[in-house]
């Protein structure tokens, strides 16, 4: 993709982003949008960078770790992890992001907690929350919520900022409000039970359902084919 196209995506996703808040009656800045880079190529991410996005989201850790080294001079970049997160990648992703969106269980923020090195800041994490309760999908059931957010709250090193979700599909915006719905009352609980804690995140919406997620409270939309293109298809 050369720069203008670029430039073009990501006027097109902004004006959405500003209409989706408008007609939600919400504030212009009380949304941004993540744009998701995986696959891309760092000459991608630094282009972006120049039209002035600065949150950047990465599934997969090496090729996050290759680009985050290839564009160690754009050092106002905001690294979030947004794949699965494994035991075996928790000390990198500590040492190595700013966000995490993933976690869902308490075994890994504890390791994220202790990996995180001292002279970080604590690291940003969100819970990925399975709110449309499907079996095959990631993350911690809505009821068990309560639980996980208290002992990471107590954990140094890492700043419990919100909720994740990715929804099981729809193309109906009415179903796709249910499901963010849930999402924010879920972390409208959380608030009223923690009112200490910095819980002003809702990392929820994609190209797809944008404007369902704004609608619902949504402070993170996460954007990748609609900014980058379409990814190549895996070879086999």
């Amino acid at each position: 993709m050369t720069e203008v196209l670029l430039t073009e995506t990501f006027a097109a996703a902004r004006s959405r982003l500003e209409a989706a808040l408008s007609d939600a009656g919400r504030a212009p800045q009380a949304a941004a949008l993540l744009a998701v880079s995986k696959t891309k190529p760092a000459l991608m991410i630094r282009e972006a960078h120049g039209l002035g996005q600065r949150q950047f989201g990465e599934n997969y850790l090496q090729e996050a770790l290759d680009k985050q080294a290839e564009l160690a001079d754009l050092d106002d970049i905001v690294w979030h992890f947004i794949g699965p997160l494994q035991s075996n990648k928790t000390r990198q992703v500590a040492e190595h992001f700013d966000w995490v969106h993933s976690v869902d269980r308490e075994k890994i923020a504890r390791r994220l907690a202790e990996q995180r090195p001292a002279d970080r800041p604590p690291l940003n994490v969100c819970l990925q929350v399975n709110i449309s309760e499907e079996a095959s999908k990631a993350g911690v059931a809505p009821e068990a919520l309560d639980v996980l957010a208290e002992g990471i709250l107590a954990m140094p090193g890492l700043r419990l900022r919100g909720l994740m979700a990715i929804p099981a599909p729809s193309a109906d915006p009415a179903q796709q409000r249910l499901a963010f719905a849930r999402l924010r009352e879920a972390l409208e609980a959380l608030q009223a039970r923690f009112p200490e804690a910095e819980l002003d995140t809702l990392s929820m919406g994609m190209s797809d359902d944008l404007e369902a997620a704004i609608a619902e409270g949504a402070t993170l939309v996460r954007l990748g084919t609609a900014l980058f293109g379409a990814r190549p298809r895996p070879t086999t």
